[in-house]
């Protein structure tokens, strides 16, 4: 089979719900497919869900916080991400996988911070039993680990990217991998966390490596045909330990080739022909679609200074499924400006798909939304 990098782009657009929006009922579905959604930043992970599902960010916090049908957790490369609540098991599983595949550069991470295995366990540990029965903020967590471990776990670390943490927060995502916590709804401005067995009910345990097989699976069906590179990229894994799983699959794997170059796709994956007509978006910051994509030049168009090189750091027009612009919002009063600067011209067509976006940034966002084209001047968010 011999693809071309357009249809490529268009399937990958058709299984994020990039092409037509999902209804509302739909939501979850969306998280599945995409292999969960970027939440470091809350705003960016309610409008990556906005632009895809007929919902506000209203109806997404209602989700996470009141039905509690989504989860807030780390997970994917150890970061903030959106999950169906009900697959909280299976993507820890795989971040514990993760982490077991890592070997010395898990041991080498864990030196850089001065601290043990025994010490990180410790931390989980005092997490769990400081949880129990209980939603804390950071705040109350740290006192609470501190008191139950020792002062070492108040001491700070100055690594580049935690600079002043305290060394119990570098067991955060350990302790989410374990099970132990997520995140529960922000008490004014603070984040809190709570218990996930006690906040969604307890849950079957899933076996790593399958867990890890199945995350594959979903990441060719998002972000395919890719590499098993691409995939360990993605998640945050070694190379080898990538090829292996790849191998591990057998004949549900099977080699196409994209304009020459040799990519791998799921067997079962039959690439059907997503609807026609053109596409525009306004992706937000660490969007889903950005950050799994490769390769990079087949997303960035040549524009890979300028949009930080596709990777999402900062907010992207998308138009078939290409970066070709980048945008911001500007509050204004009870208002919100999208200041849109696009890197070509846009034809009638498409300026009135964008007016129809930015009218969707303000639904989602619960405000009016008014387009204004000019130069964006972004630093991007690392």
């Amino acid at each position: 089979m011999d693809l071309e990098w357009n249809a490529v782009r268009r399937q990958r657009l058709w299984r994020h719900s990039l092409l037509e929006r999902a209804p509302a009922g739909g939501l979850l579905d969306v998280v599945r497919q995409t292999c969960g959604i970027h939440a470091q930043l809350m705003t960016a992970a309610e409008m990556s869900l906005g632009v895809r599902v007929d919902v506000t960010r209203s109806d997404i916090r209602a989700a996470l916080w009141q039905e509690r049908r989504l989860v807030k957790t780390y997970g994917i490369r150890g970061t903030i991400h959106l999950f169906a609540a009900d697959e909280l098991p299976l993507w820890m599983a795989a971040s514990h996988a993760r982490h077991a595949n890592a070997g010395q550069a898990e041991g080498r991470r864990l030196g850089a911070l001065g601290l043990t295995p025994d010490q990180v366990r410790a931390l989980v540990e005092a997490m769990g039993e400081a949880l129990d029965g209980q939603v804390l903020t950071l705040r109350e967590l740290g006192e609470e680990v501190v008191r139950r471990t020792g002062p070492w776990a108040a001491e700070s670390r100055n690594d580049a990217w935690i600079s002043g943490w305290p060394i119990w927060r570098t067991a955060l995502g350990s302790a989410a991998t374990a099970g132990v916590l997520c995140f529960g709804p922000n008490r004014g401005n603070e984040v809190s966390f709570v218990r996930p067995d006690q906040w969604f009910g307890p849950w079957q345990p899933v076996d790593p490596e399958i867990a890890l097989q199945e995350v594959f699976r979903r990441f060719l069906r998002a972000y395919g045909p890719a590499t098993h590179i691409n995939f360990a990229d993605w998640f945050s894994i070694p190379r080898p330990a990538a090829r292996r799983l790849a191998g591990s699959l057998g004949d549900e794997v099977v080699e196409v080739r994209v304009e020459g170059k040799p990519l791998l796709k799921l067997a079962s994956d039959s690439l059907l022909a997503p609807p026609s007509g053109a596409s525009l978006r306004l992706l937000p910051h660490f969007d889903c679609y950005l950050r799994g994509f490769h390769p990079r030049q087949e997303l960035a168009a040549g524009y890979e200074e300028r949009a930080a090189g596709g990777t999402g750091r900062v907010p992207i027009l998308l138009i078939d499924g290409v970066v070709a612009g980048v945008w911001e919002r500007r509050p204004r009063g009870p208002r919100v400006e999208v200041r849109v600067e696009p890197f070509r011209r846009l034809t009638t067509q498409l300026r009135r798909e964008l007016e129809r976006e930015v009218k969707r940034v303000g639904a989602v966002m619960g405000s009016d939304a008014q387009l204004v084209l000019g130069e964006v001047h972004l630093r991007p968010h690392l």
